[in-house]
């Protein structure tokens, strides 16, 4: 017995053996490609994804300039995730907004607005003046990052939406590579950004800040000058009221969502604001007891000699028991982090998707990738509390454990990652695209502030308490921000369990986990089999 096969209102997936499809539509997809570069729809393509890419740029900068800065004044890995707060905050309803206007007025309405914005967010940082007090330099950076945050989603808008409008509807593996390779380079460019923004704030702030505004205003008069008002905007009268822009009827959507909370927040509990901190840290040994003369005579990296004459952290808010980096290596860190997150989601559907049979993804490619993505920051949780080498404070082991876990989180997320921003532009709705990636990119705007205010409250206040001169040895404050990075990631992947795309099954190679519900007949014609009940 045999049913009909159901079908999104947004894109209707052949869910075929990828093998098998790749030996069928391998040269549909090439004439495809064709296609598609020689389109009127190459022009926007081309203007959009390089702002966006450029822009991504001074996106990374930002926060390493603001983080970094922040750090050598002293304020507390907590103070500095407050910095943030409307950053991420203002990429919830931005997203919201953002999508009620893309869907209005076009993708080159909320491209310009969002450069213009982050040339504002960078101006007024030139403003910060050292001898404010604490409390009011955190009130006016928090409302210059509040402009970045605007910013950085009404262009991600512009940046996510084109690969789908340039992408014919049947063409779901081609749309995958498209999605996964703007979203690969643009955060592989906002690695760079974090090493350009550290390594220029090292020489000067201001030197810094300049560099960066200069990148945006390379993108602002393409954007301005070469597009098409109308581009993106909604065919139908579909973005009248908010109930719209929330898109309640997209189910699958507002579920994916939710899962895209919980996955970034898995990252952002320990990674945006813990790590540099840690990174920077001075180990806790000596802090308070060791006499000096100068810098050098402390044995601690990282410490510096202080005005009574004994050893000291640099950044006493900051905590001990890190590895002591300087703000280049630091940058460089994490830097190198984003570039191989980006470049493993570029190339997700060729090198990881593909070979196993998982292309073009689905809800149950992603529940694998999901639990998966546990792993790492579970094992960097437990070596912190339990192992030696952080016990006793090993520099060489603990810089090993950190590249490795840290390398293979940044490859597993990718892999999520690039699943996802397929996945939402396959779930939205062709002609209320601007408003679908609105409001899944609100989720994770939001997961991005639940990560990066919880981080900064574990790091903080999780520890023990060493002295005056040292702080708080922070190793089990991290250690809880990866713990609570593992819950997140679990949690993303069982919310995933309720969306509902259960035809195409699960393969890992030639092994199959989760049967298909399509199979081919002998003629070829696609068949969905009936539920065993």
């Amino acid at each position: 017995m045999t049913t009909d096969i159901k079908s999104n209102d947004e894109v209707e997936l052949t869910n075929v053996d990828l093998g098998d499809q790749h030996e069928k539509n391998g040269e549909n997809e090439e004439q495809t490609l064709v296609k598609s570069m020689t389109s009127k729809a190459l022009r926007p393509f081309i203007i959009i994804s390089s702002s966006y890419l450029l822009f991504t740029i001074t996106d990374g900068a930002i926060r390493m300039i603001v983080l970094l800065h922040a750090y050598n004044k002293s304020f507390t890995a907590l103070e500095v995730a407050v910095m943030f707060t409307l950053y991420e905050l203002a990429g919830v309803f931005t997203n919201l907004a953002a999508g009620f206007m893309g869907a209005k007025w076009g993708i080159k309405f909320t491209l310009i607005c969002g450069l213009l914005l982050q040339l504002l967010s960078y101006g007024m940082l030139f403003g910060w003046n050292d001898d404010w007090s604490k409390e009011t330099a955190i009130i006016y950076v928090t409302i210059a990052q509040m402009f970045a945050g605007i910013a950085k989603d009404l262009t991600k808008l512009g940046g996510k939406t084109v690969t789908k409008l340039v992408t014919p509807e049947e063409q779901n593996t081609f749309l995958f590579k498209l999605v996964s390779l703007i979203t690969g380079w643009k955060n592989s460019l906002k690695g760079v950004g974090y090493f350009a923004g550290s390594a220029l704030l090292s020489v000067s702030y201001e030197l810094a800040l300049g560099v960066m505004m200069g990148i945006v205003g390379l993108a602002l008069p393409w954007a301005l000058f070469s597009l098409d008002s109308n581009l993106g905007t909604a065919k139908k009268k579909n973005a009248e009221s908010w109930k719209e822009v929330f898109a309640f009827d997209n189910t699958n959507l507002n579920v994916l969502s939710a899962a895209r909370l919980f996955l970034f927040a898995s990252r952002d509990f320990w990674f945006e604001v813990p790590l540099p901190f840690f990174l920077r840290s001075p180990g806790c040994e000596g802090l308070g007891s060791q006499l000096c003369e100068v810098d050098a005579d402390c044995l601690t990296r990282g410490a510096i000699c202080g005005l009574e004459g004994v050893c000291e952290n640099v950044q006493i808010g900051g905590g001990c028991g890190g590895l002591g980096l300087e703000r280049v290596v630091v940058g460089a860190f994490l830097g190198g982090y984003i570039i191989l997150y980006g470049q493993v989601q570029s190339w997700t559907p060729q090198l990881v998707t593909g070979p196993l049979n998982q292309t073009p993804p689905n809800k149950y490619t992603e529940i694998l990738w999901g639990i998966i993505n546990c792993i790492p920051t579970l094992i960097m949780c437990i070596v912190m509390t339990f192992g030696p080498s952080f016990q006793n404070h090993d520099l060489t082991a603990m810089t090993v454990w950190f590249v490795v876990v840290i390398v293979a989180f940044a490859i597993i997320f990718a892999i999520n990652s690039s699943i996802h921003s397929y996945l939402v532009v396959k779930y939205a709705k062709s002609d209320k695209l601007a408003v679908s990636v609105g409001l899944y990119y609100m989720s994770n705007a939001l997961g991005r502030l639940f990560g990066t205010m919880g981080s900064g409250v574990l790091y903080t206040f999780v520890g023990d308490y060493v002295n005056d001169k040292a702080g708080t040895n922070v190793t089990k404050g991290f250690a809880a921000c990866f713990l609570a990075g593992t819950l997140s990631s679990l949690l993303a992947a069982l919310i995933t369990i309720k969306i509902d795309d259960n035809e195409a099954g699960l393969k890992c190679g030639p092994c199959t986990i989760v049967r298909s519900r399509v199979t081919e007949t002998g003629d070829g014609e696609e068949e969905k089999e009936e539920e065993k009940k």
